[in-house]
This record gives structure tokens, sequence and C-alpha cells, in this order.
């Protein structure tokens, strides 16, 4: 299972704070993280995966280096557009705070049905409000096995 954490590359400390927590949850539960690469938010999401065990894959939008959290980079050269590679290769996606590069992803994985949990994020329809980066990890978890054994 891989779940997408998404989220601004300046992101505020309760964002990066939500963001570890997601990350350290998402390793702990065996599940590959996948991320835009960056800053903020992807580098918070990273840095708490690694720390529990976890393996983390960014999808960069240049040809540069991404975070120090990555295990595996991916340098796609294609700007903006690299946002859709982040949702299309997750089973779930999870959204922590968020500006618009943000709210192109949750429209994305939305459109290709992926499920979106929202930790203070867009209030969006579709998108599954969530108080705490343990709720939004456990649905995401929980429903993404349900709907892969229906």
């Amino acid at each position: 299972m891989q779940i997408a954490v998404i989220g601004p590359g300046k992101a505020t400390s309760q964002e990066c704070e939500a963001a570890y927590a997601t990350g350290r949850m998402i390793a702990g539960n065996g599940t590959l993280l996948v991320c835009g690469g960056h800053d903020g938010v992807m580098e918070a999401a990273c840095r708490g995966a690694q720390e529990a065990g976890g393996t983390t894959v960014g999808i960069l939008p240049g040809t540069e280096g991404g975070n120090p959290y990555l295990d595996i980079t991916i340098r796609t050269g294609l700007g903006h557009a690299r946002n859709v590679l982040v949702v299309l290769s997750a089973d779930a996606v999870i959204a922590v705070g968020g500006r618009y590069g943000t709210l192109s992803e949750i429209a994305t994985a939305l459109k290709t049905g992926r499920p979106v949990y929202g930790i203070h994020t867009w209030d969006i329809e579709g998108v599954i409000s969530c108080s705490s980066p343990e709720e939004a990890v456990t649905r995401a978890l929980n429903d993404t096995a349900r709907h892969r054994s229906a």
C-alpha cells in the first residue's frame, strides 16, 4: 500500500508537526510514503517515516535533489505536472494544510477516485476531514483495505 502526503513546502509549525506524526504512523503500519519531495509538510512527513523505519519516495518537479529524508528520489522535470504522478502513485492521499498546489493534488485525487483525508486543509466536497494524524492514517488504511477486498 502507498499513501501520498501532500501539503505546502512553506508550512507552519502546526502543519509540520501533523505531517511528522502522519509520516511516523504511515511507516509504523508498513506503508510506503509518497510525496512531492520538497520542504515543509513533505520533509516533515518523510522525517517521521524514516525515523519510524519506513520508506519514502519523493517525486520532484525538476532535476534537483529533494529533502534529506528521501529514500527514493524521482526527478521528473515536469514542474507542477508532477503533482499528478504523486497522486496517481497512491492508494490514498492525506492532505496536511495546503495552498493552491495542494488543492490541485486534492482535485486530481478526487477526480481519479482516490480517497482524500484532510488535516487542517481545504474544506471541499469529497475531502474527509480528520481531527488528527492518527485518525487520517487509520481511516486511510482501513477504508483502502475495505475497498481492495470488495
